[in-house]
């Protein structure tokens, strides 16, 4: 069973790192996530940021950057990943004025071309979702289909977020195996069982994450990466809940896969 790394979306300390970034980055380290999905760099220069990272033990995951910035300024993004060695450059929104189905076409012209300098640089453009591109275009596809059928599968990669797929019954396993070639990062957050479906820390939820996680021998997931959009408790205490949650998981299916194997004689 392959060994994937475990990540902290940084979006959900968000608070927290306005007030102190690095000493946010130090606690994030102490509990040991082993790397970082930065969605900002807290107004550090990434020379120095990168140091403090080495410093800590972290490595950089991905970075998620604003549509418009690596639009306007993808050259500098791009040097920026490299200094940073950061192998994933996430597009992470879009904002409800660009969600219009002519919107979505130039979205996926741009993915394609940004896509192509990136890989030159040996960085994969990913495309992360919510709910609103599972919403029915035209021809009956979801957005978020439509994105990934008409970009190139050279260039263009997805990270999904299990929670929002789940939010409009899609089964993240199943879409994950569908996609399995070019999923290099999944968002993961559970689901409260009530009818409000708020967000829930990973293994107290509705969500299967035993099915998500099985698709980390099959998919080429390169990082499982805890995001908590907002949280009941403080956030640092719903990231511990999350990430001992998932390690136990993984322990378990290395033991059900073990077994397995064990069984077939090999």
């Amino acid at each position: 069973m392959k060994n994937i790394p475990i990540a902290l979306q940084m979006y959900t300390l968000r608070n927290e790192c306005e007030v102190d970034f690095r000493g946010t980055l130090r606690k994030v380290a102490s509990l040991g996530f082993q790397g970082v999905e930065l969605a900002g760099y807290g107004g550090i220069p990434v020379g120095e940021l990168k140091e403090l990272l080495d410093e800590l033990g972290l490595k950089v995951a991905a970075c998620h950057v604003p549509l418009a910035v690596i639009e306007s300024n993808l050259a500098e993004v791009i040097q920026e990943q490299i200094v940073l060695e950061s192998k994933f450059l996430v597009c992470p929104y879009l904002l409800p004025e660009k969600r219009t189905e002519a919107d979505y076409q130039s979205l996926i012209t741009f993915l394609n071309k940004a896509g192509a300098k990136c890989q030159k640089a040996g960085i994969s453009l990913c495309y992360h979702n919510h709910d609103f591109e599972l919403d029915n275009l035209q021809d009956g596809r979801t957005a978020l289909d439509t994105i990934m059928q008409e970009t190139d599968v050279r260039f263009v990669f997805a990270e999904p977020d299990v929670y929002w797929l789940s939010k409009r019954e899609y089964d993240p396993a199943k879409w994950i195996d569908t996609y399995r070639e070019r999923t290099k990062l999944v968002h993961l957050k559970d689901m409260t069982k009530d009818e409000e479906g708020f967000f829930a820390e990973v293994g107290t939820g509705a969500i299967d994450f035993q099915s998500i996680l099985k698709q980390g021998n099959e998919a080429d997931i390169q990082w499982w990466i805890i995001e908590q959009d907002a949280t009941r408790r403080t956030p640092f205490e719903s990231i511990e809940i999350s990430l001992n949650n998932l390690r136990k998981m993984l322990d378990e299916l290395k033991n059900v896969v073990f077994k397995e194997i064990e069984g077939t004689g090999f």
